[in-house]
């Protein structure tokens, strides 16, 4: 069959927009499977008052990038208002005007003259400072070598399923211009390549730009099925690990929940999961704690 490389780019017709918790589509709730256990648990209690400073902090970010998600998530659980700035995939001088480097996420706190990278130190600046609220509010990691060991299993499976998605839908900021769609798929490979035979390197030529591009577009043209069954069966995994629908160990919500929320909402973008309920649950819940929507109206 032959594959239309422009139909990878003209799909923004058939999505709406942004899922928001309570907002149910219908869809999303025939797609509940139902968890084999349940715990109860206290929600994470955010302070009731917004926290607006004079001057508000900015954060210039992908909204796809699970990094960048992880600071998004932190302020929201917060109450901080801040400034959203989204970058061109393409854009290198603003990066590299703030930080020296081509990176995301980065924290612009005017007051302070402050700007940083990595969103770890990003985070533990906001939850160490009372300007954001109690400090501390966010429990230290756990290390759970079950948690990891599951993200560790689905990482060649997720970026098969989600890299094609996050440039087609027409809708992720990052990727609103050609540029920006094509800078993002000469530098992001699809499994099997690794990074050096995608990109190339001194001793091997890398592939070229026309067939990045049609590998990108074969691969959202294929059969999901048989990788969507795979990944369902691995969510049901995780959901028997998953502490509570509030957060994943029973400690209270931790960095665990910073970095495992944060890579699992780019699952919202692959259409036809079947979310175990708990699981999907803690994906609404702190959707809603941190005011982070998710991907599920614009699933392909």
């Amino acid at each position: 069959m032959k594959i239309c490389v422009a139909c990878l780019f003209l799909l923004s017709g058939f999505v709406q927009g942004f899922y928001v918790p309570g907002l149910s589509n219908g869809k999303e709730s025939r797609l509940r499977l139902p968890s084999a256990k349940s715990v109860t648990a206290e929600p994470f209690q955010k302070t009731s008052e917004r926290i607006v400073l004079e001057e508000l902090p900015s954060v210039y970010l992908y909204d796809h990038c699970p990094f960048c998600v992880r600071v998004r998530l932190a302020l929201g659980i917060k109450n901080v208002k801040y400034n959203l700035k989204f970058m061109a995939n393409d854009d290198t001088k603003t990066p590299n005007k703030l930080v020296g480097r081509k990176t995301a996420p980065i924290f612009k706190l005017p007051q302070d003259n402050l700007i940083m990278a990595e969103s770890l130190d990003i985070i533990a600046f906001i939850d160490s400072d009372e300007r954001f609220g109690p400090v501390g509010a966010i429990k230290p990691a756990t290390g759970r070598t079950d948690i990891k060991a599951w993200k560790k299993s689905v990482k060649t499976l997720l970026r098969t399923l989600q890299r094609p998605r996050y440039v087609a839908t027409g809708l992720i900021p990052e990727f609103q211009q050609t540029d920006s769609r094509h800078a993002f798929i000469k530098n992001h490979q699809l499994p099997p390549y690794e990074k050096y035979e995608w990109r190339g390197n001194d001793d091997h030529p890398g592939i070229d730009m026309e067939r990045k591009i049609k590998l990108y577009a074969e691969a959202l043209a294929q059969d999901p099925a048989p990788m969507i069954e795979e990944l369902n069966a691995k969510l049901v995994q995780l959901d028997d690990i998953l502490y509570s629908e509030h957060h994943c160990y029973e400690g209270g919500l931790s960095y665990d929940d910073i970095d495992l929320w944060s890579r699992l909402r780019s699952i919202t973008i692959i259409d036809d999961i079947r979310w175990p309920s708990k699981l999907r649950a803690y994906m609404d819940n702190l959707s809603a704690l941190g005011d982070v929507p998710l991907y599920d109206e614009m699933a392909l």
